[in-house]
């Protein structure tokens, strides 16, 4: 039986055990979006515990798609170097990584793109509140799939160990699938098939550009959390045409507003949400919500429900969670025989 310090071989990549760092904003950057000392220091900390994967914070792939200042940005081949740095630095204790791509959409603001008006499928307000976008041309549309397209390959070009796709949190893949944000009349919009055309595109296009054998993962927003918005029931009909158009890992989220919870809410908040897509899907998945207890954590994992756990807060509180959690897991193993 896998529990949280089973290790998990995907397309030939091993996870030395199940606990990930997942992608949290640091405002670490340069106003440019490069990787900065504090990054590196950030990153180490959490690998040197022994994290399994660490998948960075979004990093916004052209600079119309910059959700916030002092942002990642992978939108520059001027980046890599720089990235070649980090992603040796963190695998050279053990932690594989993985950067998350990300257009803002209109999830940002015109103050934040140097005066651009910011753009998205339609132009509804975003339910973060920020602005009224500019509904994208097809012409926009082409731009944002090759922008993609770009930024995988200078994550590959790096020596990274994949890359992830952010499709939550009410940015620009999650605008086009939500109902609430996608009123558009073509192609894109409308039905399901219309509103998970760019997804799949972008997903499709970004296979093609790293190749078979690269791991990819995507960032599934499965619940806007708002009345009239995408639900877990269109989710885990999404699921597998995600997994169909080439991904490896499915990395479980919600909340159209961002994944912040009362601190009343029980942890791991979102367990319902990746269990119910691991029933419909052959790879694996990705929990995260409010997980602090290891025991909690592997009990996730040993129960089939997830097959890596994210633990984020908990780990931004806590450098050394990971050493923690191998502790009690040794503690607990020790007790059973």
């Amino acid at each position: 039986m896998a529990d949280l310090f089973s290790p998990l071989t995907v397309k030939g990549i091993t996870f030395k055990n199940r606990i990930v760092m997942p992608p949290m904003a640091s405002a670490l950057a340069t106003p440019e979006g490069g990787i900065t000392p504090k990054h590196k220091d950030h990153y180490l900390a959490r690998a040197r515990a022994g994290v399994a994967l660490i998948i960075l914070e979004h990093a916004f792939i052209e600079p119309q798609g910059q959700a916030s200042a002092n942002q990642l940005g992978l939108d520059t081949d001027e980046v890599i170097p720089a990235l070649v740095e980090l992603a040796k630095a963190l695998q050279g204790v053990g932690a594989k990584v993985v950067p998350q791509l990300n257009h803002a959409g209109s999830n940002t603001t015109a103050e934040v793109l140097g005066g651009s008006e910011p753009q998205g499928p339609s132009s509804v307000e975003n339910p973060r509140g920020r602005t009224i976008p500019r509904e994208m041309t097809l012409a926009d549309i082409e731009r944002v799939v090759d922008a993609y397209v770009q930024a995988a390959r200078r994550v590959k070009a790096a020596g990274c160990d994949g890359v992830e796709i952010h499709g939550a949190h009410g940015y620009l893949l999650n605008q086009f699938l939500s109902p609430l944000t996608n009123r558009r009349q073509d192609d894109y919009g409308g039905s399901l098939e219309g509103r998970l055309r760019l997804p799949l595109r972008v997903i499709q296009a970004v296979r093609a550009e790293v190749g078979p054998d690269y791991l990819l993962l995507y960032r599934l927003g499965a619940d806007d959390g708002l009345p009239g918005g995408f639900t877990i029931s269109e989710a885990r009909e999404v699921a597998p045409r995600l997994v169909e158009a080439g991904i490896d890992i499915l990395d479980i989220s919600g909340g159209m507003c961002g994944y912040q919870r009362d601190e009343k809410v029980p942890p791991a908040f979102f367990l319902p949400l990746a269990s119910g897509i691991k029933e419909v899907v052959s790879v694996p998945v990705v929990c995260t919500g409010g997980i602090r207890e290891p025991e909690l954590a592997n009990s996730i994992v040993a129960e089939g429900k997830a097959d890596l756990i994210g633990i984020g807060r908990a780990q931004l509180t806590d450098p050394e969670w990971a050493i923690k959690a191998r502790e009690w897991h040794k503690t607990v193993c020790r007790a059973r025989h």
